[in-house]
């Protein structure tokens, strides 16, 4: 293994198939031949879910590992839930790193749409992806505000007249990676940072593609499918050296 400091990632070789309604959508495929493949310390994965006969790798994974991989999962499994104080400080801290000079007037209002939510209450948004969701916008807005604002604004290229709501778009990235990946982590942060690289590769797919509102859905399974064979490059030993990385930081 790469002793490198970053955020690390394993990935075994195989393709394919869940589902769990929401605008995400996948398909079906076979078992891709190749081996598990180790990339790193931090967040091993399985690309995607394979037939109940597929075998799952073996991880071994140190205690310390473990209890990383439980609280990982621990957050993927909590619901958004308006009614904690938690979570209604999160909502507005989203806000505040979206729009900082302007104030919020309650976490139910039609100021909300400016951000790419679909109606006035962004609860209803996260029914597919979670609190972790809203966790991986807050973590996208501080470590890299200068991506989270191109994308929010879309500031880079030649866009449509009709673009994707940029919040909802986030909640669907996140349902996607949960859906991709079965995760084992020693490095917890590095499925927010997976999140914010996977955010930009599916504007740079959008721009490419030139798509426009109805072409979402495409443009989410183009962006799957890329970075489903980034992850299985050979010579990739933790999330950093992923070719799509390079977007997050120009």
């Amino acid at each position: 293994m790469d002793d490198r400091a970053g955020s690390f990632v394993a990935v075994r070789r195989i393709s394919h198939g869940l589902e769990r309604g929401n605008t995400c959508h996948s398909t079906s495929a076979e078992v891709v031949a190749g081996s598990t493949a180790w990339l790193g310390r931090g967040l091993s994965c399985v690309c995607a879910q394979s037939r109940e006969s597929d075998a799952r790798p073996s991880f071994h994974l140190t205690p310390s590992q473990e209890e990383c991989l439980q609280r990982l999962q621990n957050r993927i499994e909590i619901a958004y839930d308006s009614s904690i104080p938690e979570h209604q400080e999160a909502l507005r801290a989203i806000w505040n790193a979206a729009f900082p000079e302007e104030e919020l007037r309650g976490l139910i209002s039609e100021q909300w749409k400016e951000m790419g939510w679909q109606g006035k209450d962004p609860s209803t948004d996260f029914r597919g992806g979670g609190f972790i969701s809203l966790e991986n916008l807050l973590f996208f807005a501080r470590n890299f505000p200068k991506s989270f604002k191109d994308l929010l604004w879309k500031l880079e290229g030649d866009r449509s007249v009709w673009e994707y709501p940029f919040a909802v778009a986030g909640v669907n990235i996140t349902f996607m990676l949960i859906q991709m990946l079965d995760i084992e982590a020693e490095n917890e942060s590095a499925f927010d940072l997976l999140y914010c690289i996977t955010f930009k590769l599916m504007d740079h797919q959008w721009l490419a593609m030139r798509a426009s509102y109805m072409d979402f859905n495409t443009v989410m399974k183009a962006t799957r499918r890329q970075l489903e064979r980034e992850l299985l490059l050979e010579d990739i030993t933790r999330l950093e050296d992923l070719p799509s990385y390079s977007l997050l930081t120009r």
